[in-house]
């Protein structure tokens, strides 16, 4: 049984161009097939989320964190009473429009839009993706998600000002998302704090040390599974206090947002939506913690000097290529000139989309064929 405050399929606002109901799925259902069939989702695995292949083939990939977020999302939602297929599909699409390189190819595609008055925004080119670059169907264009999905690819993780976004006045943009939109921000942030900590600790980057040391409740956790385990191997040791880590931050997440559903009276969807914050929410004091987890990852290993060589390799190669299609732009793909004949879209803009879309493999084979030897 779902909670009267979350979304029920039967209640969606449908999708762009209307289709029949399927026999055995429900329209969530179908949203989270079309994602994962989708070549963008394909195109995760190729793309770096914090580590690349020169460390391990065993680190995770934009594809495998996602996997990982939709399986807390699940267990989340689940035990919320929300609707799990809508919460599933959000999660499974929630990065699906990640530059490669991870952050430091958004970093570097951003700084180059911004040099012609533009932005790069994940989120926004995520919409793009399902809406329009992705074609199945001979119907229609995009993936033609439902009202849901398409409002939490957007609404997630960020709030946008309907004067600065007039195109997305149609997704409610003075109103919350749903519960099952507001979830994924912080199923995210839980699936990444423990596993680049287990990553980080596999690449040599971060010793058990410094991470005890500088995260208090790993410090405590770890002492509790010293005295449960004095003889297994540092690394197990390791694991049991991750999964702990894990396990209180979803747990917690679970139970404080039941507790601000309760103090707040809400009863029905229209309550999430008006409300006058997010409501999907952690403990003041697992907050802090969660915090401090964060901050000890992007001192002592987003912003390492282990990474920083790859970084700016990143930054270069993509600001390199943008230049050289601007400057070059028959030396692009067909079918994205033609986009730019046609006036269909700017020409950053479709550089942007074009590099957006690349796996780290294929930005990589691009700029060695334009740009030179890397």
């Amino acid at each position: 049984m779902l909670a009267a405050y979350a979304v029920h399929v039967e209640n969606s606002r449908g999708r762009r161009f209307p289709e029949p109901p399927h026999p055995y799925r429900n329209d969530f259902q179908r949203d989270r097939d079309r994602v994962i069939h989708a070549r963008a989702f394909r195109r995760l695995e190729a793309k770096t989320q914090v580590f690349t292949r020169r460390y391990s083939d065993h680190f995770r990939n934009r594809l495998t964190h996602t996997l990982e977020v939709s399986q807390v999302s699940r267990t989340i939602a689940g035990a919320l009473d929300l609707n799990v297929d809508l919460a599933e599909a959000l999660a499974l699409v929630h990065d699906i429009g990640h530059p490669p390189f991870g952050h430091a190819g958004e970093k570097a595609l951003d700084a180059a839009m911004r040099e012609h008055g533009l932005f790069f925004d994940h989120n926004l080119h995520a919409l793009r993706i399902v809406e329009d670059f992705e074609q199945r169907y001979a119907a229609f264009r995009g993936l033609n998600l439902t009202f849901e999905v398409r409002e939490g690819i957007i609404k997630h993780s960020h709030d946008y000002d309907a004067k600065q976004h007039p195109e997305l006045a149609e997704y409610l943009l003075d109103q919350r998302p749903p519960l099952e939109a507001q979830l994924i921000d912080l199923t995210d942030e839980i699936a990444y704090n423990t596993a680049d900590l287990d990553d980080g600790y596999e690449a040599h980057l971060l010793s058990l040390e410094e991470i005890r040391e500088g995260i208090p409740a790993f410090e405590r956790f770890y002492r509790e599974v010293e005295q449960i385990y004095p003889t297994a191997p540092a690394k197990l040791k390791f694991n049991e206090t991750l999964k702990r880590i894990l396990n209180r931050f979803v747990g917690d997440l679970i139970t404080n947002t039941r507790t601000r559903l309760q103090q707040a009276k809400i009863q029905t969807l229209d309550d999430v939506r008006n409300h006058t914050e997010r409501l999907a929410a952690f403990s003041p004091t697992v907050e802090a913690e969660r915090k401090q987890s964060k901050e000890f990852l992007y001192e002592n290993l987003y912003f390492s000097s282990a990474l920083a060589a790859e970084k700016d390799d990143a930054e270069r190669v993509v600001g390199e290529l943008f230049t050289f299609w601007m400057d070059h732009p028959e030396a692009l793909p067909h079918n994205y000139r033609d986009k730019v004949e046609k006036k269909e879209d700017t020409l950053p803009r479709v550089i942007c989309d074009y590099i957006a879309g690349m796996t780290d493999n294929f930005i990589f084979e691009q700029y060695e064929k334009h740009c030179g030897i890397r």
